[in-house]
């Protein structure tokens, strides 16, 4: 039965999220139309992990993530980036990754960011705790609110129902 509820619950959250990225997209009437600027670098991110926090106190869960994660921005607010960090069952993991992110208040100091990519690193006896993990491989969608200001930015991770994480980086 949780199986199910769980299930239910994470694709609400999907839905959810689309809903929310979709209307971040809209413009107000009378808007001139976002200049797309392509695929032109824009800039080099590189993040850590500060703090985790698991919403199931699972005594096989640390909460000591050891993340490093180098990101390459573009121009169209797209970007691409790889992870390493320890995962919750202190195994060596990387998360391959694109995503985009939105403006929010109307300011570039906040932001949305939302990337999807390939998870590698829940192996025995952890392999099944992630969904669709049968070939060591597994997709992920990770949403993040972030803040940033010149050369700095912090980010606070959530990572589906599993636990929250809050980074902290250099752009450049």
């Amino acid at each position: 039965m949780s199986l199910k509820f769980g299930v239910l619950r994470n694709f609400s959250l999907g839905c959810l999220l689309t809903c929310f990225c979709f209307n971040l997209q809209a413009q107000d009437d009378g808007a001139e139309p976002a200049q797309d600027h392509g695929w032109k670098y824009r800039g080099f991110n590189i993040q850590t992990s500060l703090y985790t926090k698991h919403w199931d106190e699972d005594p096989d869960h640390t909460n000591h993530q050891k993340l490093i994660g180098p990101e390459i921005e573009f121009q169209n607010d797209y970007l691409v980036g790889l992870a390493f960090f320890q995962n919750s069952f202190d195994q060596s993991s990387q998360f391959l990754y694109i995503g985009k992110t939105w403006g929010l208040f109307k300011t570039d100091w906040f932001y949305f960011k939302l990337v999807g990519g390939l998870l590698h690193g829940y192996k025995e006896p952890f392999e099944d705790k992630i969904p669709f993990n049968g070939l060591g491989v597994a997709p992920a969608i990770l949403p993040s609110f972030g803040v940033r200001y010149k050369y700095f930015m912090a980010e606070v991770q959530i990572a589906g129902t599993a636990a929250i994480t809050v980074t902290a980086g250099l752009r450049f």
